[in-house]
């Protein structure tokens, strides 16, 4: 199941309490105190890891805890430290503190990428600490410190290559499946993919990228119609939007006007949306074997790049992701600074 937010509730450890101890042993007059110092509450973490793909493991459990220190003993032994506590959650989740109004403590954009929420408390001193020259004896030992509390609002932001965007039914899901291991749901009705799928894009000379299907978007998703508007924020954070189109809609509706529609939605959602590089696919050619309907619909855009592809029987495929790697290693070479 994909789950891409989750609040829960986390606390670090407590710091133990020092210890009163006094040494007692036979022939030693006037023992002096020896009580140790109270271990260090277990900290929290969070880290981005690669393997972890949703944030499913936080849907059920709200309070999460790390191991409290243990008290100081005697024969000035300090208590053992608590255990940290490690919560890793996908590449690409933004942390939030709900308690201070959401704001945001850390966006996990890479894998290993690990921080600390919570800090531990302090263990107490054992009275073996308070001893002077003056006071020889002293029975007083510190209670450990309080760990810290936080209400977290964890979301995650697909981190993609490229995002496919079309109107349900325009074939994203046939797409990935024909370019990558990946194998959404497929069949002829709208809203077949109710969540993104992921797959990487292999081709030959070691090259790959990542592409991601999301849901279907229709007019009014980004004020909440369908299902777009949990999923447009996973287009935020890819380099290529590919805007698929049916070359003709069973619906009887004009493929341009569909085009527009979804770009509104888009913009409308993010203005930075609008402004990401586009390549349009006008997909289902194979109903079209003489191509004059495609050219046709080809000549209505002035966008830079325009593919004509089947997703079904793999006409133009290899070209079109030939084309999106080049794009995205140029967009990577861009934002490193690469000439």
């Amino acid at each position: 199941m994909f789950i891409d937010q989750a609040k829960f509730h986390i606390k670090s450890g407590d710091g133990g309490p020092g210890c009163i101890s006094f040494r007692r042993e036979k022939y030693v007059a006037r023992g002096g105190p020896n009580g140790g110092d109270g271990g260090k509450g277990g900290d929290v973490w969070i880290e981005a890891a690669a393997d972890v793909d949703t944030l499913i493991d936080y849907l059920g459990r709200h309070i999460w805890k790390a191991k409290n220190g243990l008290p100081g003993e005697g024969s000035n032994c300090s208590g053992k430290d608590g255990d940290d506590l490690v919560l890793k959650v996908p590449v690409g989740t933004l942390i939030y503190d709900e308690g201070l109004e959401r704001l945001l403590l850390a966006d996990m954009a890479e894998a290993g990428m690990k921080i600390r929420i919570c800090r531990g408390g302090i263990g107490g001193h054992g009275n073996s600490f308070f001893a002077n020259s003056v006071r020889q004896t002293p029975r007083i030992a510190q209670p450990g410190k309080q760990g810290k509390e936080r209400d977290l609002y964890l979301e995650l932001k697909l981190i993609a290559d490229v995002g496919l965007v079309g109107l349900p039914n325009a074939g994203k899901s046939t797409l990935v499946s024909r370019c990558s291991a990946a194998r959404p749901k497929i069949a002829d009705y709208p809203f077949t993919t109710l969540e993104p799928v992921l797959g990487i894009v292999e081709l030959s000379g070691f090259r790959r990228f990542l592409m991601a299907d999301l849901p279907g978007l229709i007019e009014g998703a980004h004020s909440g119609a369908g299902l777009g508007h949990d999923f447009l924020k996973h287009i935020e954070r890819t380099r290529i939007i590919v805007h698929m189109l049916e070359l003709s809609p069973s619906d009887g509706s004009s493929p341009v006007e569909n085009y527009e529609k979804i770009r509104n939605e888009l913009v409308s959602h993010s203005a930075a949306l609008g402004e990401k590089r586009e390549v349009i696919v006008i997909n289902k050619t194979d109903l079209d074997p003489d191509g004059s309907e495609t050219e046709k619909l080809k000549s209505r855009f002035d966008a830079e790049e325009v593919f004509a592809v089947s997703a079904v029987s793999g006409k133009g495929i290899k070209e079109l992701c030939d084309r999106l790697w080049r794009i995205v290693k140029d967009s990577k070479n861009e934002s490193e600074g690469v000439l």
